[in-house]
Formats: C-alpha cells, sequence, structure tokens
C-alpha cells in the first residue's frame, strides 16, 4: 500500500489505499462500515446509520462559513467483484492489490473498487483535511449500490439536512453528470428436460474467455463481445448439425457487468467431434476478425472433461440456444435529445444452468421509462413464444437533468475557473443513486463528479492518477464556493 501513499493528494490515497485492504464486496460492507465508523468516532465526527445501513457523518463549518447551504457527499460502499480466471482472490476474504502502473493506478487480476471508492475516499478526505474549507457538511455512505441500490432504495426522508447533493461516482475527469439512466432486472427462466448422454460420446468443455467485459452501461455502446451471447452464436449453427448434447452452459457473473468468460459443457460423437475443432477454430478466426478492434486478447478453447451429468433432449437444447441466440443484447436505442448518449439498452449478463431449467439475468437500462417499458415487453414476449417464465423486477427510476440546477451552474464555473475550459455537461448511461434520492429529497439540487475510471465492472478497472488530483482540486474548490443560504 505505501506505493499509493506517495501519490498526490496523499490524504485521499491514503484512505483509498486502507479502503483496498478491507473486502468490501455488494452485501459485503460491514467490516468497512464498521471502520469508517470507528475511524469518524475517533475523529469526533457526529456519525449515524439508518434502518437500511446507510452511514450519515456530520460535520460543522470551518469558521466563517457556517451561513452556507448545507452540502452532501455521498459515495456508496460496495465494489463490483470481479477477477480474472486464473487470479485466486475471495473477494469477501482477501484485500485488493492495488498498484501503480504509469499514469494509473490498477489492481492485481481483479476489480480495483475506484468506482466508487475513490469517491469514498474523497468525502472521508474532506473531513480530515484541515486544509479544506466548506460550510456545513454532511457525507452519505450508501449500502449495496452495486447489486440493487438497496441504501438508496431505504433512504428515508427528513434524515439529511443538505440542501445540495454531490455525488462522487462519475468515471470521467472534465464531465458533470446532471442526469441519468433507471434501470430494472429481467429474469427468464426456462424448463429443460435431460436424458442420458449416447455411448460413445466423449465430452469437452468449449470456453470463450478473454473479453474486456465492463460496465453494463458506460461501455454498452462499445461494441464488446459478450460470451453468453457468443457462446450462444456458435451453439446456433453447430449443435444440431454436429448432434451436440449440451450438458451444462453458464457465463457471466453480474447482471451490470459483461461477460467476460462463457463455458459449455458438451458431448460429442467420435465421428464429429473433429469436425467440431475444426468449426471451434474456424468461429475463432471469424471472431478475431469482427472484433478485432476492440476484443485483442480474445481465446476459444476446447478440453476434454469427465461427466457424470444427464444431457439436455435435443428439443429442450434447441428451445435453450434459440432463446438465447435471439435475445436482444446492447444498445436499443440511441438518443435523439443527448447525441452520442445511449437511450436504452439491455445486457445478456448472466446464463446458467440446473438440472430442470436455464436462467437468463438481464440489466434492462433507459433514460426514459418508455423505453424501459418497450425493452420489458419484448423480453416477455420473448419468453412466451419460448414458453419460458419472465419476471420484472429491482426496477428504479432515472435522473431527470434540470438545465437550471444551481449546483451544475456553480460546478462549471468553478472547473472552468480552475483549468481554464469548460467542462462538458452530461446525462450517463449507467444508474446513479440521484434518481432515488429525488423521491425523499425532491428539492435538494443534485450532480455528479468524478475522475477518469476506465474498465468498472471489470479486472482491468483502473484509475487515472493525474484526474484524481483534478477531481480533488476540483471538489475542494467547490466546497468552498458553495453560496449563502437566502
Amino acid at each position: 500500500m505505501s506505493e499509493l501513499s506517495q501519490l498526490s493528494p496523499q490524504p485521499l490515497w491514503d484512505i483509498f489505499a486502507k479502503i483496498c485492504s478491507i473486502p468490501h464486496p455488494s452485501y459485503h460492507e460491514e467490516a468497512l462500515a464498521a471502520h469508517i465508523i470507528s475511524w469518524a468516532q475517533e475523529r469526533g465526527i457526529h456519525t449515524e446509520r439508518d434502518q437500511i445501513g446507510n452511514i450519515l457523518l456530520r460535520k460543522a463549518a470551518t469558521a466563517g462559513m457556517e451561513k452556507r447551504k448545507p452540502v452532501v457527499l455521498q459515495a456508496h460502499l460496495d465494489m463490483v467483484p470481479q477477477k480474472n480466471s486464473d487470479t485466486v482472490h475471495d473477494f469477501a476474504t482477501d484485500p485488493i492489490q492495488p498498484y501503480v502502473d504509469g499514469e494509473w493506478v490498477k489492481a492485481r487480476g481483479t476489480t480495483l473498487g475506484a468506482d466508487n471508492g475513490i469517491g469514498l475516499a474523497s468525502t472521508l478526505a474532506v473531513l480530515t483535511d484541515s486544509n479544506v474549507a466548506h460550510g456545513p457538511l454532511e457525507v452519505l455512505l450508501t449500502m449495496t449500490e452495486e447489486a440493487g441500490m438497496d441504501g438508496a432504495f431505504g433512504l428515508q426522508p427528513n434524515w439529511l439536512q443538505g440542501e445540495i447533493l454531490i455525488n462522487t461516482d462519475s468515471e470521467e475527469e472534465g464531465e458533470i453528470y446532471m442526469g441519468c439512466a433507471g434501470g430494472i432486472d429481467f429474469l427468464t427462466r426456462l424448463p429443460l428436460q435431460r436424458e442420458a448422454v449416447p455411448a460413445g460420446y466423449q465430452t469437452l468443455k468449449l470456453t470463450i474467455k478473454g473479453l474486456k467485459g465492463g460496465h453494463s452501461g458506460c461501455d454498452i455502446h462499445r461494441g464488446l463481445g459478450n460470451a453468453n451471447k457468443l457462446l450462444a452464436r456458435f451453439l446456433s449453427a453447430q449443435a444440431s448439425a454436429l448432434d451436440l448434447r449440451l450438458i451444462d452452459l453458464n457465463g457471466g457473473t453480474l447482471r451490470n457487468a459483461i461477460p467476460r468468460e462463457g463455458f459449455a459443457t458438451l458431448a460429442v460423437s467420435a465421428t464429429n467431434a473433429e469436425t467440431l475443432k475444426i468449426a471451434v477454430q474456424h468461429y475463432l478466426v471469424v471472431l478475431k476478425n469482427e472484433l478485432s478492434a476492440v476484443e485483442k486478447n480474445l481465446t476459444i478453447l476446447l478440453e476434454p472433461v469427465e461427466n457424470t451429468s444427464l444431457a439436455l433432449t435435443a428439443e429442450s437444447r434447441d428451445r435453450f440456444i434459440a432463446l438465447l441466440n435471439v435475445m436482444p443484447n446492447g444498445v436499443i436505442r440511441m438518443s435523439d435529445e443527448i447525441k452520442g448518449v445511449v437511450e436504452t439498452s439491455l445486457n445478456v449478463g448472466v446464463v446458467g444452468m440446473t438440472d430442470t431449467h436455464a436462467e437468463m439475468r438481464c440489466l434492462i437500462r433507459s433514460l426514459v421509462d418508455s423505453g424501459k417499458d418497450y425493452v420489458v415487453d419484448m423480453m416477455t414476449s420473448l419468453g412466451q413464444l419460448a414458453g419460458a417464465q419472465t419476471v420484472a423486477k429491482g426496477s428504479y427510476p432515472g435522473w431527470k437533468p434540470d438545465a437550471h440546477s444551481p449546483i451544475m451552474h456553480l460546478v462549471r464555473e468553478t472547473y472552468q475557473k480552475q483549468f481554464n475550459r469548460l467542462p462538458n455537461i452530461m446525462v450517463i448511461h449507467a444508474g446513479l443513486e440521484c434518481g432515488l434520492f429525488k423521491k425523499p429529497y425532491p428539492n435538494m439540487d443534485m450532480v455528479s463528479i468524478g475522475p477518469t475510471i476506465t474498465g468498472p465492472h471489470s479486472p482491468d478497472e483502473q484509475v487515472h492518477i493525474a484526474s484524481v488530483g483534478q477531481y480533488w482540486t476540483l471538489l475542494t474548490e467547490l466546497l468552498k464556493a458553495i453560496p449563502e443560504k437566502q
């Protein structure tokens, strides 16, 4: 961790290093929460928790700034747990191992947790850095944002005293976010029938790996490979023709991460085994040709494995493969109002099988509720055609942009003053908690800022060191510029 201590601003990086040392994937944030509460109490910072587990820290204004509008700095406690297949790491017990690589901080074989660990560290650094001037200040740290926004859903009215909320969960320096997409989870469950694998068949495991993966909102427009969809495409072309017996298929680990790896366990007759190997080699050539600009490390393996399980019947196999193959994925529609921003998308994030059924877990996002509803209807119809059960749940609202937001204009003015250039005012195709905060606090003025983070929700996640310094400058100068209450 000493390597990060050499970076500036030092208080922020030291706190981030400590965050990395405490496991905190979604649903396992309690150790980090306990540390933060103890840390705050040692420094005489007022501390509260609500029934969901959200943490609220309060600090009085610095001298002379008591009449400024009260501000809430907000971050979430959890991180997305993703690792490379050859990395041995238990996110519930093992620390993240960050390191400096040139201009970036990365992690060894796993997600870094800069999303939202850098923002979290910045909120705590503000509380302890005596050089930061601010008015009345609250820090709100929410639970389980990445897996369902549990903390934001449970936030109660009349708890926060702030009039302005600064969300720290954006991932591009030089961009100010004033709106975001809403989302909903969608589950498709298809009944399956199984039978014995014929005598004389050999069992092979087909693996697609080496894909970049990434954030199912921020990266959905980049044309990255989805391992689940790539498996379905191959099997759609070859399963019936080669009489492949499908024993298992699984890929992806989170509905909000683009799947990097997928696996299919197949049984094939001796007469078709060599043809299957040739087909796999040809498919790899096809994909490398199609995806060479974005997926430079794509690999497909076909290896023998032991098997004692039953295989799907031909009818179940064909129905499952057809459903997964035809299931839409990626960008559904670009926004007409905000050029270059995705309006509606979905991610076929997790696919798995049991003895009796297959499950496909997707995350649908849209800037407009009607777009979200359309994709839910489309996926429901698709399930009906396939004889599958479908459930849409966990809907959360988008954050509607407010062009007249005073804090947005103040951030823009502060940024221009500090860096002599105008920032981009953006709407992000990802889920920020601000939309949910608007329900209990409809009059709160909100904005989202952050440093440059690439590859979030994947082991390629990295944070740009210089941008963290710029973000810190913007945040601290912004707190200094907050106007007085009217």
